[in-house]
């Protein structure tokens, strides 16, 4: 699929979704305000296609300043840093609608590799140089990795899904693509946990 196609397609797709999901997006919005009146709109950087960084934006589902620190992977299930909505919200995928925001813009794609954070990037790159090859396509909502090996919580995990990103990234193609999401649409509506 050439990039232009892909973008149009994201251009119009992402549009259509932030006006569909917009009323599912203000009650997200005015539930995580009202539970403990911090920010509901969780920004963090990430990098992107090119190796450029850009802000990925998420409802916010942990408790305030609950990343203070060294940056953490995902939490696990016993944590109590997520908050009683932010939980709620992860089990069923809503913390990353404002994602679409990113893909309308043009940050990120509907389905490319999932964007990582640099500090995670410099350890991946230590052990596989070939991370720097995922530069080449813009950053997904979702990902065929993330379909075959879930959100990745340690190095061997990242490691592992890297080489599904690089497959994809060798076999991408419309088809594909479109493949990836509706397995991740029905993914999502059937309660899968990735």
């Amino acid at each position: 699929m050439s990039s232009v196609a892909e973008r149009g397609f994201d251009l119009i797709a992402s549009l259509f979704c932030l006006i569909v999901f917009s009323p599912l997006m203000l009650f997200c919005y005015i539930a995580v305000k009202r539970e403990d009146g911090g920010p509901a709109i969780y920004r963090q950087e990430r990098i992107g296609k090119g190796g450029q960084p850009f802000f990925i934006y998420k409802f916010r589902s942990m408790k305030i300043n609950a990343e203070e620190g060294t940056p953490q992977l995902c939490i696990k299930e016993d944590e109590n840093r997520l908050t009683r909505i932010g939980r709620f919200l992860r089990d069923h995928h809503l913390d990353e609608l404002p994602q679409l925001w990113n893909v309308f813009i043009g940050d990120m794609a509907f389905v490319g590799p999932r964007p990582e954070r640099k500090y995670f990037i410099d350890q991946i790159m230590a052990v596989d140089p070939r991370y720097k090859y995922l530069y080449q396509v813009r950053p997904g909502v979702t990902s065929y990795a993330t379909l075959h090996n879930g959100y990745a919580t340690t190095l061997e995990e990242m490691l592992t899904r890297l080489e599904s990103d690089l497959y994809h990234l060798q076999h991408q193609s419309l088809l594909f693509n479109l493949k990836i999401l509706f397995k991740t649409f029905i993914s999502i509506i059937s309660g899968k946990k990735f």
